[in-house]
């Protein structure tokens, strides 16, 4: 089990090196404007990380929407809808660095939280209010005398870009020091919320905040990566929900858009009664 767990975050963590390849970058404070910046990565990947080599589709679709004649991108919309229903979810469990950084947190020894179960499935909803109201109506909206928008969700309430871009700018680039007023001090201390948040809750922003996650779950029940559970060989210990981060019944909901298929259910049920399959059925369920 350690080894598998051991894997999916290698995984996560090579995903998020060759994305932030630009490593002079780093060095420099100098932002990376090749070819592969015009790609975006699968998950949440600030743009304005020194570091950066691609895109975070987020920030790219604002980008265009907020134009002077707002431009609606077939090119990040195909590319995310097609890792939507080739993959859903999986994308969260396996791909996204900023998951990765929220459960190396939860594994600090403290003290954690328990959201209601009501609560929490009603704050669920909340990041399908901010991929729709932030990510695409503000900018097609909300416009100064010129004309343009802004990136709301990257400018307002992403804690991504922050943690790769606007810290790591401040202390390479000096000269952006005297602009970093409201706005920065602003971000620093969302993204502190959210460590702290991290700290206590599993993958609190995957659950509750994350545009990227929300448009992905749309395709969840109709992906070609399905789980699959085997009622008859399913004995109902409750040990696969235990596993869960994102607090999903598999046993019951296999598929549920909630279900980053990080594969901890898998491993956790002792009657291998859960396993992954990649098909177009939407029959999910073994019932023999």
């Amino acid at each position: 089990m350690a080894k598998r767990i051991s894997l999916r975050k290698a995984v996560q963590a090579g995903m998020g090196i060759a994305q932030n390849a630009h490593f002079s970058g780093l060095l420099k404070g100098t932002l990376y404007g090749g070819a592969l910046k015009r790609f975006c990565a699968p998950g949440l990947n600030c743009y304005s990380c020194p570091a950066a080599v691609v895109s975070c589709p987020i920030g790219a679709f604002q980008s265009l929407l907020s134009q002077r004649k707002p431009k609606f991108s077939f090119y990040v919309f195909g590319f995310l809808s097609f890792l939507g229903v080739l993959l859903g979810r999986f994308v969260c469990g396996w791909l996204c660095l900023f998951g990765l950084f929220q459960e190396l947190l939860y594994k600090i020894p403290t003290g954690k939280i328990h959201i209601p179960k009501k609560l929490d499935e009603k704050l669920r909803y909340l990041k399908y209010v901010i991929l729709v109201v932030f990510v695409i109506l503000f900018p097609v909206i909300l416009r100064d005398e010129y004309g343009l928008s802004a990136p709301y969700f990257c400018k307002w309430l992403c804690p991504a870009g922050m943690l790769e871009g606007g810290i790591p700018l401040w202390i390479l680039d000096h000269s952006i020091r005297p602009a970093a007023h409201f706005l920065y001090g602003y971000k620093l201390v969302l993204l502190l919320i959210m460590v702290a948040f991290s700290i206590m809750v599993e993958r609190p922003f995957c659950k509750y905040i994350c545009p990227l996650g929300a448009f992905y779950s749309l395709f969840q029940s109709v992906s070609f990566l399905k789980l699959e559970v085997n009622r008859e060989a399913c004995i109902h210990c409750g040990r696969c929900a235990k596993s869960c981060m994102m607090k999903v019944d598999p046993s019951k909901t296999p598929n549920s858009a909630e279900c980053i298929r990080c594969g901890e259910c898998v491993k956790a049920c002792p009657a291998h009664a859960l396993h992954f399959s990649i098909n177009r059925k939407e029959q999910t369920e073994k019932a023999h």
